[in-house]
Parts: structure tokens; sequence; C-alpha cells
């Protein structure tokens, strides 16, 4: 079946759908019809050690019968199934509770981006022969071993992709379809020196292969965060600057995040509850979501109810302009969607700190004195609060230049103490997922160690 036919086939099937629920006693009624091709392997040493290979065919039922909603997926996509499930869902409905906040949202996509502007497809994905996809995660296991004799073994390299037809329709009249890729490739050594033993990762993700990191940089980046924290020692307990390094960055915003879904100010479960318009970050904080960078992991040309994706700016420069909705609880708490609904959930669109100037390393070099920190570990994450504390690895820094690793300690602020101590962001931002950052100083954090 021809690209076109295929998503023809699924806006039919999806308009089905909402028919059949229509003509169960549904007052409104949509469905999501989702097809998703998925490729995975892993190598250890010289071998194949996993293979995955699937083809996975869903569809999602949402209705309403009044102000009653019930939800309903099924994998059966012959038309008797499909009728079943609508049926079944409008019974389940008729059996809650009204809620006055349920319902579709109002016609409002009419202005979305379509695939090919987003640039969200690309052929070299969905035509890559699997024996190359195999010769990669094995030539990324060579690499590591190449790059330094102690790495002994792996947890892994991996090497994968994903093509996906999406397709939504609902009573209200929207119908809209787009397809997508991604791919992905990683490596995480174990590398050994004497009784210690250290392990690493690096990936990399894009719609495109030609937008992925090549292997070479991969393996050396995965062997790099390996063997570099051997002699790591415990700090002392103090308070200075800490450099957060992009990935470690963009969890931090993941953390974020989750303060700023409506879904959580609403039941007094977000520190930002009430405080839109407050300035809360430093000058550098402009915090953005936006669903329409094309080519972008995040993007695509309406969210998971059929609102259109845009850009939505959260921080402006430290002041707080928006929180992020779905249209539940913007009718709840009386705004509009930001086009965030996602899975059941308000969920990030392409979410990221804007980025500043020069590399990580040029941060560095402006820092005297501070903790570079690689990686976190644990979850001590309050959103109610705001506290923050995290385990963490890393680097001291003195004199402009990494000095040694360190390990066995703890950061530790609030979200608002961090966003407004931000006074430097590099610009080595890479949106290799929904959230992203560049590595970014907070001028002073307690380090609880020795």
């Amino acid at each position: 079946m021809s690209a076109e036919n295929g998503i023809s086939h699924a806006l039919e099937l999806a308009q089905y759908a909402v028919d059949a629920a229509l003509r169960a006693g549904a007052s409104q009624a949509e469905a999501t019809l989702s097809i998703g091709d998925r490729f995975s392997c892993e190598a250890r040493g010289s071998a194949v050690t996993k293979l995955e290979q699937s083809r996975s065919r869903s569809l999602h039922v949402r209705v309403f019968v009044g102000e009653r909603k019930a939800v309903l997926s099924t994998t059966d996509l012959e038309l008797p199934g499909i009728q079943a499930a609508a049926a079944a869902a409008v019974v389940q409905a008729r059996c809650v509770a009204d809620d006055p906040y349920a319902g579709l949202p109002e016609p409002c996509a009419g202005d979305a981006a379509g695939e090919g502007e987003l640039d969200l497809f690309s052929q070299d994905v969905a035509a890559r022969e699997a024996q190359d996809k195999l010769d990669e995660a094995l030539e990324l296991e060579r690499r590591i071993r190449e790059r330094d004799r102690r790495i002994l073994n792996s947890n892994g390299s991996h090497v994968g992709d994903t093509v996906a037809t999406t397709a939504l329709v609902n009573s209200r009249g929207f119908s809209g379809a787009y397809r997508s890729t991604r791919a992905h490739r990683s490596s995480s050594p174990v590398a050994v020196e004497g009784s210690t033993k250290r392990t690493g990762s690096y990936g990399t993700a894009a719609r495109k292969l030609a937008d992925l990191e090549d292997a070479g940089a991969v393996a050396s980046k995965a062997v790099e965060r390996a063997v570099s924290l051997f002699g790591a020692r415990k700090p002392r307990t103090m308070r200075v600057p800490v450099i957060f390094e992009r990935d470690v960055a963009a969890s931090v915003l993941s953390d974020l995040f989750a303060a700023l879904s409506a879904s959580n100010a609403a039941v007094g479960n977000s520190w930002l509850a009430g405080r839109t318009g407050d300035r809360i970050g430093s000058d550098l904080v402009t915090i953005v979501d936006d669903g329409t960078l094309p080519g972008h992991l995040g993007s695509s040309p309406f969210d998971g109810e059929g609102v259109a994706t845009r850009r939505t700016t959260v921080f402006e420069r430290g002041t707080l302009r928006s929180l992020l909705y779905d249209t539940y609880y913007a009718r709840k708490l009386g705004a509009v969607s930001t086009g965030n609904a996602g899975g059941g959930a308000i969920a990030p669109n392409n979410f990221y700190l804007e980025a500043g100037n020069g590399s990580l390393d040029d941060l560095i070099a402006r820092t005297p004195k501070a903790i570079l920190v690689l990686e976190t570990i644990g979850f001590a994450t309050e959103h109610a609060s705001g506290t923050y504390s995290r385990g963490a690895r890393g680097f001291a820094i003195e004199g402009g230049a990494i000095a040694y690793p360190v390990e066995e300690f703890t950061i530790a602020s609030t979200f608002g103490e961090m966003l407004a101590g931000i006074d430097a962001v590099a610009g080595d931002l890479r949106f290799d997922g929904s959230v992203v950052s560049p590595s970014f100083r907070v001028s002073e954090m307690t380090i609880s160690g020795e």
C-alpha cells in the first residue's frame, strides 16, 4: 500500500470509529489510529544479542455522553471490532459521573502545519536495510573498544528506528494525519581499571539519519564518560557555582515541566500555581515549548486531541508567562489550550531553554571554581514546594579548568533559586529529544559531600 493510500485508509478507519460511537449514542467522539513499524537491535562484543522488529496498530477511542467521558483502546481494526469497541466505550461513559469540563476541543486546528512543512518524515530512515543497522551496532562495539584499552565490556550498543502514521478524527469536523520517522544510535561501554569498574553511555536521536551524530562521535563520547571518572573522590561540603552539562540540564527542565503542567497546578501540586506574571528566573531564562519547529523530534501538526501545535513562551527573560495546557485543564483554569495534549496527559512538544553563546569548554574556562555535573542519581524533586535534591557525579573545576573527578555528593536548592541563579548559558543546545537544554551555570548551590 502506498503512503497516500495508507494515510487515507487510516483516516477512514478513524472516521468509521467516530461514526460508530455517534450511532451508539455518544454526543461527541474522537478516534486516533496509530501505526508504527519499529526496529531495534543490540550488539555486545562481536555478537548481535537482541533483535526486535514489529508493526503495531492500535485505535484509541474517546467518547462523551453529555458531560460523561470514557476511553477505550483496541488492536482489532476489522470493522465489526471497531464498532464493538465504540459501542463499549459509550456504555462505559454512561456509568461515570458528570464532569463539566469534559468534551472535545473547539474546532481550532485548521491552521495546523502539514507533515511536509514540518519535515517529520525521512525516506532514508524508512528505506534503510535491517542489515545496515545490525552492522552499525557491531561497529559501535568495535569503536568503543578501539578508543580505550580499559573498555573490556559493554551494556550494549543500540541502533533502531520507527516509522509511524498517526490519524485523528473527531465529531467536530477535525480530520488530520501525518507520517513521521525517528532514528537513534547509542552505546554504553564498561571500563575496568584495577578493581574499579565504570559505565558510561551516550546516544543520539533525530528524524533523519543525516541529523544523527555519527557512530565515531557517539563511541568517543560514550567512552569518555566511562573512563573520565576513574579516581573520583568525594568533594567537601560547600556552596559553589554548579554547571549542568546539557544532558543533565535537560533532566532539570523535565522536572520543571511537571510544575508547569496545568494538571498539577489545578490540584495544588505545583510551586508555580498562581504565579503567572511573576519574575522568577534571571534574564537568561527564556524557556519555550514549540511544536512547530521543522524536523525536530517533538514537532507535530496537531497534539493528541487535534489542537494545532504552537510556540508558547513559558518564561520570558525570567518572567513566567504561561503554564502548559490541554483542553480539559484550560477549561478548568479559564485558559486556552497550548496544544500540549498527548497520551492522555499534558506533554511537551519541543520544550527547551534558549541557547546562549560558546561551548561547554568556554563556560568552564569562564568559571574560576565550580562543580560540573555530568550525571544525577535518584529522585528527590518535590513539585509542590519546588525543592531540588539529587545525588551527582562530575568534576571539580578550579582556575577555569577541570581539576579532578568527584562523586558521592548531593546537589540541593530550590527551583526558584536555581532559575534566579542562572548566570551563564552555553550555546550547545541540540534537539535530540522533546525536552532539551544547553549547558548552564547556577551561581551557587549546596554541595553535600565530606
